[in-house]
C-alpha cells in the first residue's frame, strides 16, 4: 500500500536552522540600517537650502546692525564729538548684546 502524501519530510538539524535566522536577523539589521541611514540623508539633503538662506539673511542682518551703530556714531558726533559719539554708539552696542547675551543665559538655564 502506498500512502497518498507521506513524502518524507528533510529535517534540518536545529544548529542549522538558529544559524539561518541569526544571518537572516544580520540581514534585516543592515537593511532597516540603511533606511534609517538614507532617510537621515533625505532630511539633510533637503534642509541644505533653507540653512544656507539663514545663514544669508543673518549676514544681511549682522550688516544692518554694523550700518545702524555706524549711523548712531555719525549723528552723535554732531552734536557731542566723533569720538564720543563713536563710543557711546559702541556702548549701547555691547548694553544689548550684554542683554542679549544674559536672556540667552537665562533660556539655556531652563533647559537643565
Amino acid at each position: 500500500m502506498t500512502d497518498g502524501g507521506d513524502d518524507e519530510v528533510e529535517e534540518k538539524p536545529i544548529g542549522e536552522l538558529f544559524g539561518k535566522l541569526i544571518d537572516d536577523g544580520k540581514a534585516y539589521a543592515r537593511a532597516e540600517m540603511g533606511l534609517a541611514k538614507a532617510t537621515a540623508e533625505a532630511k539633510a539633503n533637503a534642509a541644505k537650502k533653507p540653512a544656507l538662506l539663514g545663514a544669508a539673511a543673518l549676514l544681511f542682518l549682522i550688516a544692518g546692525v554694523v550700518v545702524l551703530c555706524m549711523t548712531l556714531a555719525l549723528a552723535l558726533a554732531t552734536l557731542v564729538g566723533p569720538l564720543a559719539g563713536g563710543l557711546i554708539a559702541a556702548v549701547v552696542t555691547f548694553g544689548v548684546a550684554a542683554a542679549l547675551g544674559y536672556w540667552a543665559k537665562q533660556e539655556a538655564g531652563k533647559l537643565k
